[in-house]
């Protein structure tokens, strides 16, 4: 698989957020909007859990790159 088709998918049970790390710009809007989400420096880096998933699809929407999008389950 090629760096650039790389996925992970991090779920909170009502949508999966998926990140491709190919298409990251680190452009930390994920972070700044979402700090209790988005923590770089923790494993695993991304915890939905952490807010409602209207705020998670909000954020989401503002990702300038395209390296993250969501699906509900």
């Amino acid at each position: 698989m090629a760096e650039n088709e790389i996925r992970k998918e991090y779920s909170n049970g009502e949508i999966t957020v998926v990140w491709k790390p190919g298409k990251c710009i680190h452009a930390g809007v994920c972070v700044k909007t979402l700090p209790e989400v988005y923590d770089p420096k923790a494993k695993p880096w991304i915890t939905p859990e952490n807010a409602s998933s209207e705020a998670l699809m909000n954020q989401i929407d503002q990702c300038p790159s395209g390296a993250l999008s969501y699906h509900k389950n």
